[in-house]
């Protein structure tokens, strides 16, 4: 399992990659002059390796990431759809439990889900201890660890939430760099169009910056979206296993 999700995140990465570059070419053929000196820093004599292009890459990576997110919320959303619980309001005895246990066990990717393993852990306890409250700890106890799980699921993108405001103040610093390196060239000063260049340098020092604020406030919005979508369905999770686990179960004599 782990190397198959490690394939696909490589795929969604390979193709948010291709995506942008795709996109870089696009801009530079459609754009007036200003626009692309803004967005990609086109007249660059290192051109492609800009500072603009790789926030763009960085920027279509976290599309892949975020999608990859909502696929995974996605599919957590789904799970209350699979009956793995009976909702006829009947008690749960040992017999209908070891039926739960072996439905989940038996489906293909019934460990991955945040519900099948909740549900597992729970019964598990269950049959150990035959003690519905001790059930409820595990379950109690399972919804903090998903939690913490789903927030460890973020990290990439809160890396490139940083990154890509990084980038942009480098950028920054970079354009002031050769701004004030053509400033110092005694032949550039006596330039007629001496101040345009100058100036001309620092705008798109500094609306690197701007560009790269914009891409994180995007990056954030989603994201927060996504995760909110994620969080929820364990929060459904939790009250699907609240009213059609924990209720029903009778403790042993």
């Amino acid at each position: 399992m782990k190397q198959a999700r490690f394939v696909r995140r490589l795929f969604v990465y390979m193709v948010a990659f291709i995506a942008a570059v795709v996109f870089i070419g696009i801009l530079r053929v459609t754009m007036g002059e200003t626009l692309r000196e803004i967005l990609l820093d086109a007249d660059a004599s290192f051109w492609p390796f800009t500072i603009q292009n790789i926030m763009w890459v960085a920027l279509f990576l976290g599309f892949g990431e975020l999608f990859l997110r909502w696929s995974s919320a996605t599919d957590e959303e789904n799970q209350l759809k699979r009956g793995y619980l009976p909702t006829d309001g009947r008690k749960l005895d040992i017999t209908t439990i070891d039926k739960i246990r072996e439905g989940i066990a038996s489906r293909k990717y019934g460990k991955e889900a945040f519900l099948p393993r909740m549900i597992q852990r729970t019964l598990d306890q269950f049959k150990v201890s035959g003690k519905s409250d001790q059930a409820i700890s595990v379950l109690n106890s399972s919804l903090e660890l998903y939690m913490h799980e789903i927030d460890l699921r973020y990290s990439m993108l809160r890396y490139l939430t940083w990154l890509i405001p990084s980038l942009g103040f480098i950028g920054t610093v970079m354009g002031i760099m050769f701004a004030l390196q053509y400033a110092g060239v005694p032949a550039n000063a006596e330039s007629e169009d001496f101040l345009y260049q100058v100036t001309s340098r620092l705008g798109v020092a500094f609306t690197t910056t701007l560009v790269a604020l914009i891409m994180s406030a995007i990056l954030v919005l989603i994201q927060s979206i996504i995760q909110s979508k994620e969080e929820r369905a364990l929060n459904e999770a939790g009250q699907y296993c609240l009213d059609n686990l924990i209720l029903r179960l009778e403790d042993e004599k």
